[in-house]
């Protein structure tokens, strides 16, 4: 049992009804949208428009996350993994289209083949040149189209709480899988030295034996501390879900970094006090240079409609901006039962 609080208010007090998501890859499907292909996209996915050093390539994927794909890439294509670029994370239970750059300067004339390559392992949607390697955040957003099953609730209720969702949105919480099974990711966070995010290695990144371990190492410390700063984003937010302040024109809530938060007056005041109540991860970041941001406390989709397909099955399509969750906006309403666990489960065992 976690000592940590891993479920926040909701904004109406309590989930209206229970659904089953991802009960096939197929319920859930994702497309990334980056505005940066605009016309450059080709109408046929061997066609390479656009110019530049970095082949960029919309995949469509079953079965396997992006961080998997990224590496598989950079063996296929026989660069560095740093070469890969993505905008961001997606699901592996899911049917989800993504893209991702290879920086190949001077290689045009390879790119037709290497789509035919790339295609024998994933769908190639469609493909541009660009000049810039895709980073995290430089997409648009991403579209959903999202199917629940074994809906049992009251369907007037729901109805209404998703009119409600189309308009005021959702609380902007992040979701628990950040902070691991049971909280473990912050209790890893308050058992790490913080000054290890401002150290570098002295040895180029190796350890005993010339093994490199140093990269590794520092991105869960980073995984870590992230997880820290986004738990103390939902406490702040659960705090304004109470009060009711947290659906406000432009209200934001603390990433916490060094010096805090970045709020003054009343805000600040509210902020520090509820931070200060776990005072082991505020200590965290009194000596790291993460910089304190800031982050909507709300959620709202953009075109969001929605359909039942019988008594039970609800389908729903919106678009979401880079850094909110699918799944954190329907947990507003919904009581879910992610089925993947379930399969995910029976892969490790």
């Amino acid at each position: 049992m976690s000592h940590w609080r891993l479920d926040w208010p909701t904004s109406g007090g309590v989930r209206l009804a229970h659904a089953q998501l991802k009960v096939s890859p197929a319920d859930f499907f994702v497309d990334e949208v980056l505005d940066l292909a605009g016309e450059l996209t080709a109408p046929e996915p061997t066609e390479v428009r656009g110019r530049g050093e970095h082949l960029c390539l919309r995949l469509e994927k079953v079965g396997d996350n992006t961080e998997f794909v990224a590496r598989e890439l950079a063996h296929l294509t026989h660069c560095r993994s740093f070469d890969v670029g993505f905008c961001g994370l997606k699901d592996r239970h899911a049917v989800t289209r993504q893209w991702f750059s290879l920086y190949r300067p001077g290689r045009e004339a390879e790119d037709a083949d290497l789509l035919q390559e790339v295609s024998s392992r994933w769908s190639v949607v469609s493909s541009f040149r660009d000049a810039r390697k895709l980073r995290r955040g430089d997409h648009r957003g991403n579209r959903f189209v999202i199917t629940l099953r074994n809906v049992s609730g009251d369907r007037q209720a729901i109805e209404n709480a998703l009119q409600r969702l189309a308009t005021v949105g959702a609380p902007n919480y992040f979701g628990p899988q950040r902070f691991g099974r049971d909280g473990a990711n912050l209790d890893r966070a308050l058992h790490t030295d913080p000054s290890v995010l401002n150290r570098r290695s002295r040895s180029g990144g190796k350890g005993r034996g010339g093994k490199k371990r140093a990269g590794s190492e520092g991105a869960k410390n980073v995984l870590y501390f992230s997880a820290a700063r986004s738990w103390l984003f939902n406490e702040v937010l659960a705090a304004r879900v109470q009060d009711g302040s947290w659906a406000e024109a432009s209200a934001t809530g603390p990433l916490w970094g060094d010096g805090g938060t970045t709020a003054t007056g009343p805000l600040e005041a509210l902020e520090r006090g509820i931070v200060s109540q776990t005072p082991g991860l505020a200590d965290l970041f009194s000596v790291t240079r993460m910089k304190p941001e800031r982050r909507p406390l709300a959620a709202r989709p953009e075109d969001l409609v929605w359909h039942w397909q019988g008594d039970d099955c609800l389908e729903l399509a919106f678009l979401l901006s880079p850094g909110q969750y699918a799944t954190t906006i329907l947990n507003d309403i919904f009581e879910l039962e992610d089925m993947s666990l379930g399969r995910h489960n029976e892969q490790q065992g």
